[in-house]
């Protein structure tokens, strides 16, 4: 079992939740190997780089083991290396709840300190 189909090993190794999903993403252009575009019935071997859009991430993984059985989700994780980067840390942005009224004079100094560390 050195390949497989890519939307095969997609839902074997759970980056997607069934195997229509894989092949949608596929036909959708959310999934790509070694920077190439990738049909559904696309083999992937151990050492391609597999990007696939799944939801609103972008996932990053290289392939390790091909598999083409569902396996444990423990399991599932020894086939793939996750090269995704970390996601940006986004400053937290003081704001108070709508509707919450004025601001009382501790959550006044609260805002007024917040707002001085920032810059």
């Amino acid at each position: 079992m050195e390949s497989t189909r890519i939307d095969r090993w997609l839902w074997a190794v759970r980056l997607t939740k069934t195997r229509p999903d894989a092949s949608q993403a596929c036909k959708g252009g959310h999934v790509r190997i070694n920077d190439k575009p990738a049909k559904a019935s696309a083999t992937v071997v151990p050492g391609d780089q597999v990007r696939a859009r799944v939801g609103d991430k972008t996932r990053i993984v290289e392939v390790v083991r091909v598999i083409q059985k569902r396996v444990g989700a423990a399991d599932a994780a020894t086939c793939f290396i996750d090269r995704t980067p970390p996601p940006p840390v986004e400053a937290p942005i003081a704001r108070r709840e709508r509707g919450a009224g004025r601001p009382t004079k501790r959550e006044r100094r609260v805002l007024d300190q917040f707002r001085s560390q920032q810059f």
